[in-house]
């Protein structure tokens, strides 16, 4: 049995996509991290790595990782993009519970308990983020950068009121959710998040987000002077689409998350609770730093 005491084949109660393009120096740390954290969680977890059209040998690590407790996976995307790799992803996945994060684990992944234990209390939409008064962030950006973040969050506000980081790559879902969301998912680069955060309180979830301590990496895909004009021209698209007040067809159901008596959260919650973490309540008070937008 793994370190977390589940038996090695427990079909998965959580997956964890991880978009990845040209990640080959990265990865394998990145991946270690991940797994050695999945291994050691209290409940069945896998791992999805979308290889988002790399022309590196990104595939060949995920393709070389050896068998133990944690699936790891390999999806391809022939075509790039960072949102169309977690799409792919998303809708790859079975479990009841699913989330992404980076392949650099920039997040440190002490912050992965909580977002479990957020779930198995019933909420379906929780994402970290730095902008809260709790988290800790090690930031090395310039001050061009810092300066384009702040345009690009002030508009990510007014599709996501009260959100206080869209673009922290750290976000979990109800499963059913987030797949429903990603099939209306139309964002195919960094601007996707914002998508869909959208998406999933469009089908009823209420934003839940938690502190997380960051640090900025060194080797971010992400380049202000070629992405930073496609990444706002992408957010204005997203506001004319998904803007409050707007209807949008086709978008109505609600999807529920699993209730926190749910068998598959009482699963989650006793297998935490075992391994001496606390499960939040579902009522309104939420753990310290944690924020309902």
């Amino acid at each position: 049995m793994p370190p977390g005491g589940q038996p090695v084949g427990s079909p998965a109660l959580i997956e964890i996509v991880v978009p990845a393009r040209n990640e080959a120096r990265r990865l394998p740390d990145g991946l270690a991290a991940l797994y050695r954290k999945a291994a050691a969680l209290p409940v069945p977890a896998a791992i999805l790595v979308v290889d988002s059209a790399s022309t590196d040998a990104t595939s060949e690590v995920v393709r070389r990782w050896p068998d133990g407790p944690v699936p790891v996976r390999l999806l391809r995307c022939a075509r790039p993009g960072k949102g169309l790799a977690v799409r792919t992803g998303l809708l790859a996945t079975r479990a009841p519970f699913v989330g992404f994060c980076d392949a650099d684990m920039a997040t440190d992944l002490s912050a992965l308990d909580l977002a479990i234990a957020l779930l198995a209390a019933g909420n379906s939409l929780v994402v970290g983020s730095r902008g809260l008064a709790s988290s800790v962030v090690t930031n090395r950006h310039s001050a061009v950068r810092r300066a384009g973040a702040a345009v690009f969050r002030a508009m990510a506000r007014q599709v996501v009121p009260g959100a206080t980081d869209t673009q922290c790559g750290f976000k979990f879902f109800s499963g059913p959710l987030v797949r429903a969301a990603a099939l209306r998912l139309t964002t195919q680069s960094f601007a996707f998040d914002i998508e869909l955060i959208a998406l999933c309180q469009r089908l009823g979830a209420t934003l839940i987000e938690f502190p997380v301590c960051w640090r900025d990496m060194p080797g971010s895909t992400f380049s202000v002077p070629r992405h930073s004009a496609a990444a706002l021209r992408d957010v204005a698209a997203i506001w004319l689409s998904h803007r409050p007040g707007r209807a949008r067809a086709g978008a109505a159901r609600v999807v529920t998350p699993a209730p926190a008596g749910s068998t598959v959260a009482l699963q989650v919650g006793a297998g935490l609770l075992a391994a001496g973490h606390a499960v939040p309540g579902t009522g309104q008070a939420l753990p310290t730093g944690v924020t309902r937008a």
